[in-house]
């Protein structure tokens, strides 16, 4: 799979621990930014993966920052994108079973590299179930291109 990573300084640590967990699994790793700890901005780093998932350039995303909601927020701006915030192994696969996000974003302060791990695994390894979530997820699609109900 081709996963397209991003952090912001505050993220830089662990998504360096992910990418290395990301290619030790096998899966071909892009990686947006940043490299370094100085201080940036996270909508630049969140867009840059959006796109790459949105545009098909990669299967999946990883966000990190401080708390993880800018980048989710940032993220979720760009149609075809849904991004998961996970704080908990229940979360990580209840978001692709039920709303197939396509990105995970973690926050670096509530999250420990063995937890993130986890969340990662499960996140790549569960399926979208369908059914009664395709619905839902066809409605945030309509509300994306404009066409929802208002």
């Amino acid at each position: 799979m081709n996963i397209s990573i991003g952090a912001d300084h505050a993220g830089f640590a662990l998504k360096q621990h992910l990418k290395e967990t990301l290619e030790q699994m096998g899966h071909q790793v892009t990686d947006r930014g940043t490299g370094t700890l100085e201080s940036t901005d996270y909508p630049d780093y969140a867009l840059a993966v959006a796109h790459d998932v949105a545009e098909a350039r990669a299967d999946r995303g990883v966000l990190v920052c401080s708390t993880g909601i800018g980048m989710s927020i940032t993220a979720n701006k760009v149609p075809g994108v849904r991004a998961g915030l996970v704080s908990n192994e229940d979360a990580a696969r209840l978001t692709r079973q039920h709303n197939d996000a396509n990105i995970l974003a973690l926050g670096a302060r509530y999250t420990t590299e063995p937890d993130a791990d986890r969340f990662l695994d499960i996140f790549l390894n569960t399926d979208f179930e369908g059914g009664r979530h395709a619905r839902r997820i066809g409605k945030i699609a309509a509300a994306e291109s404009g066409e929802a109900a208002k």
